[in-house]
């Protein structure tokens, strides 16, 4: 199972409204690199054959079926990283390099907008 965070849906909403024209889905890639890490990659794209598609937080996601396993229990959030940058993040168990977030970690995250 894949999650989108509430915060990485409300982005992708609003980046989707801009392109109303025809159906398309978040999909999600994985692959392993040489050193046993993983490069991750998402954009929006028509549904194919061997996709697996779930929903999460209202999102619609694909997921080709050789980024499955690689994909399994990962978290896709939307961070800022510094003042006004912020991107995706994927948060993966997978991941030899993942080190899960701290409670400290969660807590430094600000409220957006109509949070509490």
């Amino acid at each position: 199972m894949i999650t989108v965070t509430r915060r990485a849906a409300d982005h992708i909403r609003a980046s989707v409204e801009q392109d109303t024209e025809q159906e398309l889905f978040l999909r999600l890639a994985a692959r392993t690199n040489e050193d046993g890490s993983i490069e991750y990659g998402l954009g929006l794209d028509e549904l194919r054959d061997d996709d697996e598609k779930i929903d999460s937080s209202g999102i619609a996601v694909v997921v080709a079926k050789e980024s499955q396993g690689l994909l399994q229990g990962c978290t896709l959030d939307f961070v800022e990283i510094e003042d006004g940058q912020s991107q995706f993040i994927f948060m993966n168990p997978n991941d030899p390099n993942y080190v899960p977030p701290t409670e400290v970690d969660i807590a430094e995250i600000p409220p957006k907008h109509g949070e509490n």
